[in-house]
């Protein structure tokens, strides 16, 4: 992919991060509203009666759900859910910043390597990118609010699914570009993380009636997937200090930290259903974001 070719797809992923960030803005003024009393009814009750429900028998319904919510796994969730309470603002506030997260990423990608040729730089904003589409998560109230039918929401979330891991792919696959993966491949590595990613995803079930309370659909071979992000996230770091020591750049140490406190806010602001996600997990996904631009940006300015 040649210089111009590149910035032509920051340019495009300026346009789609705005609009993406418009939508879910929209959408939250819509559903906020109603997602408490939405998530705290059971699913198998039906919209219509849910809604039918006057004010003391709802606020009944949400005491009485309320123990039976189910809260997201994972090793964030498990420490900050020991002191912080679900909360559905939280999780929209959430949303919200991973559409500013995308727009504000890709932004400052382009300003950095408009000029400056880095093969792993088309990878991390690939990674950016893919946290506009978060917002897709906002379909399960909107599914419960306009009744349509269930098999767009499946559609959707396999979506997401497969985008969360072809942005992890992404940042793995630049840390493949760090340690001396051939330029020119870019592409046949892309091709090789779509087809590994929809694999991944076509194969996992889906349940549209069950959903924990980050709005994230429940699906199966969860611990799986976990280890596959786990791998991910290890060898990611590993080729980034592997090509510092190739190189004998220190700068890409300072990468490799950057990956690590991305990685980490990603896991933070994807996975928790309370303010660990719009306030630790935006912090240091922004703060790993900047190392890995500013830094890559360093190292490749001088080549």
């Amino acid at each position: 992919m040649t210089l111009s070719e590149r910035n032509i797809f920051f340019k495009a992923g300026i346009v789609f991060c705005s609009v993406c960030t418009l939508l879910v803005l929209a959408a939250s003024i819509i559903t906020i509203p109603q997602v408490n009393h939405i998530l705290m009814a059971n699913p198998s009750q039906g919209i219509n009666q849910v809604f039918s429900l006057d004010r003391e028998g709802l606020d009944n319904l949400e005491i009485k759900e309320e123990e039976n919510l189910r809260r997201p796994s994972g090793i964030f969730q498990f420490i900050t859910g020991l002191f912080l309470k679900n909360n559905y603002i939280a999780v929209h506030v959430n949303l919200v910043l991973s559409a500013l997260f995308s727009l504000i990423g890709i932004i400052l990608i382009y300003s950095f390597f408009e000029r400056t040729s880095a093969p792993e730089i088309l990878y991390i904003s690939i990674f950016t990118i893919a946290f506009a589409f978060e917002a897709i998560r906002l379909v399960l109230p909107l599914h419960f609010i306009y009744n349509f039918p269930s098999f767009y929401v499946r559609i959707v979330f396999r979506l997401l699914l497969f985008i969360r891991f072809f942005s992890l792919f992404s940042l793995f696959a630049a840390g493949l570009c760090a340690a001396g993966l051939e330029v020119q491949k870019t592409r046949n590595v892309i091709f090789i993380m779509i087809i590994a990613s929809f694999i991944v995803t076509m194969g996992v079930p889906i349940d549209v009636l069950n959903w924990d309370t980050s709005l994230n659909m429940v699906n199966g071979y969860a611990s799986m997937f976990r280890m596959i992000e786990v791998l991910a996230f290890l060898t990611t770091v590993i080729s980034f200090l592997i090509a510092g020591k190739t190189r004998g750049s220190n700068e890409y140490n300072y990468v490799a930290l950057g990956v690590l406190l991305a990685l980490a806010g990603r896991t933070i602001f994807v996975g928790v259903d309370n303010w660990a996600g719009p306030v630790l997990g935006i912090f240091l996904l922004s703060v790993g974001t900047w190392f890995l631009c500013s830094k890559l940006h360093k190292i490749h300015l001088w080549l």
